[in-house]
């Protein structure tokens, strides 16, 4: 029996679900969502495996088009490399969005790997206006299969994954078969305490921090973690404190509910707020956080 193997990339704009898609395709959540754009900021791979496959999913941060700080450039550079090592595109968009970047797009187009333009967010959508985006990416990219699907009701999801393995190249599998990510324990940490970041806090202050877990113990019974949020500014870490530390207790309790979920396990967790001036330009802090990854 031949096996087949590959990386699938996703790109797209913030906020056209790109997250919710991954979770919903790899069948775990492994990718950030709320409703903030810009929540993904590194790529990560999703493993899905059968007896004769392997898909390696990969959800890399929304396209930033006018990068502010040397952070977005990072984040950036992680769709070019996604370009460049995929076995199968998927370009994620939704009911009328036109696509503006044009070094990204023409890199879609001039891909010799198969591109799967996907139309998310359908059930919000009429139909005509779905029918229009449909014709509209056809044109666009003539040698795409166009797909209207819903991550978030996984209206198609399944559709989308008979397409992808029609596609993939006969190759043995790049990762043992029992993983699931190429990502480690303490990151999946980092990205749900920042989740809750970004669920309760406003405007600036969720894209201005940086989550480092400095401590992941695990026994039988209890993962014991330590980390520390960084924040640009005086002003933002009394914000993330809150009045008498209320803000920061509200945010560790949701996010130590979150990590007991994933791990099914009882967890303690201690968070620390630290201020790193400028975080998001200093080239040894962003390796730091893994931004090289």
């Amino acid at each position: 029996m031949s096996h087949k193997a590959g990386f699938v990339n996703i790109i797209g704009y913030p906020n056209v679900g790109k997250s919710t898609l991954m979770n919903a395709l790899v069948g775990e959540k492994l990718s950030i969502i709320t409703s903030k754009a810009q929540t993904t900021r590194h790529r990560i791979l999703g493993i899905v495996n059968g007896d004769d496959f392997q898909i390696v999913y990969s959800d890399t941060p929304g396209i930033v088009r006018d990068p502010a700080y040397k952070m977005h450039e990072k984040m950036n550079n992680y769709i070019e490399t996604a370009l460049i090592d995929a076995d199968v595109i998927l370009l994620l968009t939704e009911p009328g969005l036109r696509f503006s970047d044009e070094k990204i797009l023409q890199g879609v187009i001039s891909s010799t790997v198969p591109v799967l333009v996907l139309i998310n967010k359908i059930d919000l959508s009429s139909q005509e206006i779905v029918e229009e985006q449909i014709q509209y990416w056809r044109e666009k990219i003539p040698k795409s299969e166009v797909m209207p699907v819903s991550a978030l009701q996984h209206f198609n999801i399944e559709k989308v994954f008979d397409s992808i393995l029609e596609r993939l190249p006969e190759s043995p599998a790049y990762y043992p078969k029992d993983e699931l990510t190429d990502r480690s324990e303490r990151f999946f940490v980092s990205e749900m305490i920042r989740e809750k970041i970004f669920q309760n806090y406003k405007k600036e202050v969720p894209y201005s921090v940086e989550v480092a877990v400095e401590l992941f113990q695990e026994t039988e019974k209890l993962i014991k973690i330590f980390a520390i949020i960084f924040v640009e500014r005086e002003s933002q870490k009394a914000i993330v404190l809150g009045h008498n530390g209320s803000a920061i207790k509200k945010t560790g309790t949701m996010a130590r509910e979150a990590i007991e979920e994933f791990f099914g396990k009882k967890v303690y967790l201690q968070l620390t707020v630290k201020v790193n001036k400028d975080w998001r330009n200093n080239d040894k802090t962003l390796e730091r956080f893994g931004y090289d990854h």
